[in-house]
C-alpha cells in the first residue's frame, strides 16, 4: 500500500471503502438504520501533543547500555556543531540508530530535523511519509497528535517548496480532517485540489470517503457520477458510489454497482473480497 494511501483510512463506513479504493481490508457492512452513527468527522478538542523531550527520555529508557554512549555523542555532536552539515550528519545517524531500535517516532523526529537543515522537497515530503506511516499504530492520543503537528509543519514547509504538488495538499488536508478540530480547513484545502485538477483521482476519493464519513451520500454520489462521466471504467468510484448507495439503504443499486466493479477486479483475492461484500448485503 502506498504511504498516501494509508491518509485515507478512516473509521465506519470508510473501512468498507478501504476495501479497495484504499486497500485491501476485510469489509465491514453497515445496517442503514446505523449509516451515519459514529461517521461524524472531527469537530474541535483535538488532544494537546506530547512533548518530544519526554518521549525521547522514555524512549532513552529503552535502550540497550552499549547503545546509549553513540546516541549521547551523536545528541553533542548536533549541539555543539557549528557547521550544518555536521548537524545534518549527526540527524542522520541518530535517525538510523533509533529506526534500528524500532523506535519509529523517534526516528522520524531524527529524519525531520535533517529534512528541515536540508530544506529539500524530497527530504521533507520523506520525513512526514514517517510520522503518517505510524499514525494507525499510535495508540496514545497525544502522541499521535505530535505525529500530526510535526508531519502537517513537515508537509507545509514542501508545499512551500513545491507549491504546485497537489498530493502534498491531499495528505495535508486528509490530516486536517482526521485528526484536527479544523476539519472544514482540510476540507477546503481538498476542494481547492479537486476543483482545480478535476482528473486528480485521489482528491474525489478523498472528498467522496469524507461525505460518506459524515453521512453525506448523496454528495458522495454526485462526486463519483462526476469521475464516472469522464472515466466510464473507473473501479474505485463504481466502489465508492456503491458504498453510498450501501450507506442509504439502497442495497440493489450497490450490488449493481459492486459487480460492474467486479467485472473490472484482476485481482483474484480482491475480486473474492467484492464477492463477499456483496453477499453480504444481499
Amino acid at each position: 500500500m502506498q504511504r498516501n494511501q494509508l491518509l485515507l483510512i478512516g473509521l465506519g463506513i470508510a473501512a468498507v471503502i478501504a476495501l479497495f479504493a484504499f486497500g485491501r481490508i476485510s469489509p465491514k457492512v453497515h445496517d442503514h438504520d446505523h449509516a451515519a452513527k459514529g461517521m461524524a468527522m472531527p469537530q474541535g478538542n483535538a488532544a494537546v501533543a506530547a512533548d518530544f523531550k519526554d518521549l525521547l527520555q522514555k524512549a532513552r529508557e529503552r535502550v540497550p547500555a552499549e547503545k546509549l554512549g553513540e546516541i549521547s555523542r551523536l545528541e553533542n555532536a548536533v549541539v555543539r556543531g557549528d557547521v550544518q552539515t555536521q548537524q545534518i550528519a549527526a540527524y542522520r545517524q541518530l535517525y538510523l540508530i533509533w529506526d534500528g531500535l524500532n523506535e519509529l517516532p523517534i526516528a522520524a523526529h531524527y529524519a525531520a530535523e535533517a529534512a528541515k537543515l536540508e530544506n529539500s522537497g524530497k527530504n521533507l515530503t520523506f520525513a512526514a511519509n514517517l510520522f503518517l506511516d505510524h499514525l494507525s499504530h499510535t495508540q496514545d492520543p497525544a502522541v499521535r497528535m505530535w505525529e500530526v503537528n510535526s508531519a502537517i509543519e513537515l508537509l507545509d514547509r514542501a508545499i512551500a517548496l513545491e507549491p504546485a504538488n497537489d498530493t502534498l495538499k491531499l495528505k495535508k488536508g486528509t490530516l486536517l480532517v482526521d485528526y484536527t478540530g479544523e476539519p472544514m480547513q482540510g476540507i477546503g484545502l481538498l476542494r481547492e485540489v479537486a476543483e482545480k485538477n478535476p482528473d486528480f483521482l485521489d482528491a474525489q476519493l478523498t472528498l467522496a470517503n469524507f461525505s460518506i464519513k459524515s453521512g453525506q451520500f448523496d454528495k458522495a454520489v454526485e462526486r463519483m457520477q462526476k469521475v464516472l462521466d469522464r472515466t466510464p471504467d473507473e473501479p474505485k468510484a463504481l466502489f465508492l458510489m456503491a458504498a453510498a448507495y450501501q450507506s442509504k439503504g439502497e442495497n440493489d443499486k450497490a450490488i449493481e454497482l459492486l459487480r460492474q466493479c467486479r467485472k473490472l477486479i484482476k485481482d483474484p483475492a480482491l475480486a473474492a473480497e467484492i464477492d463477499e461484500y456483496i453477499k453480504s448485503i444481499k
